[in-house]
């Protein structure tokens, strides 16, 4: 076996997207997520492992030059063991002094491994890997740069106790003006998240086919948007666990994916009652549990519902000095 580099415009696409990795990978993505470099590890009969790399548009990170390894998968130990290393070497080729990954390029798509799995099944829109994979990066010299966690509560009728919140209007999405509520709400989160622990912002074309493709199984009550004055001021996405469905059982359980407030608006209890409101919807839809989805271990939205939220499930970046 041995490594093929390659440029996108290069790359057999479809036959690179084909190894199962955190998510459906397509060429389409591919191109879209414009990596600088792609790897493949190529056995006489398949595909054993791929990575891509990004190193001239990335994060900053503590003075580091950041090198970002992401659409990764690999067969087994073996097959990791020599796609990670031809990534961190090439990185290192250019420049880079710390490898992070698994990352398709930027926070907004596709990062972390799942590295504690607990007793729960999987939810909606989780990214899964094989229980094996943290162990490929650990065994190259990864250690973990950040934690991630994905919390429960057991019964959102539960009342939540809310803080002043200064007036702000909540109304839910209007699909009728779907194409000006998704400029709204990209323009929030560019905003919103501009400080989030290693943000780079994406394209508003990018943002917007990502959310309508939920389009589909959105259900408008459990998209909130607030306003003061008529002026957006923060948002909240949930949608209801459609695994659960899938598996042959009602869908009891809401997932709030994504909630952000406005700097500006920040420190009045918006939050809070935004995923309070979220949960009163969920309610009214015959929904009796909530999932806080995917939250950094430092990020101050892991305090909203304390007392009330247990984490069940834990994810893990990697980092690798080069």
């Amino acid at each position: 076996m041995g490594i093929i580099t390659a440029t996108v415009r290069d790359a057999d696409l479809e036959r690179y997207c084909s190894l199962p990795g955190l998510g459906e990978l397509t060429p389409a993505n591919v191109r879209v997520h414009d990596p600088d470099a792609l790897l493949a590890l190529d056995a006489p009969d398949r595909l054993a492992a791929r990575a891509s790399l990004w190193w001239s548009r990335v994060p900053q990170y503590r003075g580091e030059r950041i090198g970002l390894i992401g659409h990764y998968a690999a067969t087994g130990a073996s097959s990791a063991a020599q796609i990670l290393s031809a990534a961190c070497a090439e990185l290192a080729r250019h420049g880079c002094t710390l490898a992070v990954g698994p990352m398709d390029g930027s926070t907004w798509r596709r990062y972390r491994l799942l590295t504690e799995r607990g007793r729960e099944q999987p939810f909606f829109l989780e990214p899964d890997n094989p229980d094996d994979w943290p162990q490929h990066f650990e065994a190259q010299g990864f250690a973990p740069l950040a934690r991630y966690y994905s919390s429960l509560n057991e019964d959102i009728r539960r009342p939540w106790n809310l803080a002043a919140t200064g007036g702000f209007a909540i109304r839910p999405l209007a699909p009728e003006h779907i194409e000006a509520e998704l400029h709204c709400i990209w323009q929030m989160a560019s905003a919103a998240f501009a400080g989030n622990f290693l943000y780079a912002p994406i394209d508003e074309s990018e943002f917007r086919a990502m959310y309508l493709g939920l389009l589909p199984v959105v259900r408008p009550e459990l998209v909130l948007i607030a306003e003061r004055e008529a002026k957006p001021a923060g948002f909240c996405l949930a949608v209801p666990d459609m695994l659960q469905a899938r598996r042959g059982i009602p869908a009891d359980t809401v997932i709030i994916k994504t909630f952000a407030v406005l700097p500006e608006y920040r420190g009045q209890g918006l939050a809070t009652l935004l995923v309070a409101r979220a949960n009163k919807a969920a309610v009214r839809l015959g929904m009796r549990r909530g999932i806080h989805a995917l939250m950094h271990e430092d990020n101050p939205s892991r305090k909203i519902g304390r007392g009330f939220l247990r984490d069940f499930r834990r994810y893990t970046l990697y980092a690798k000095p080069l």
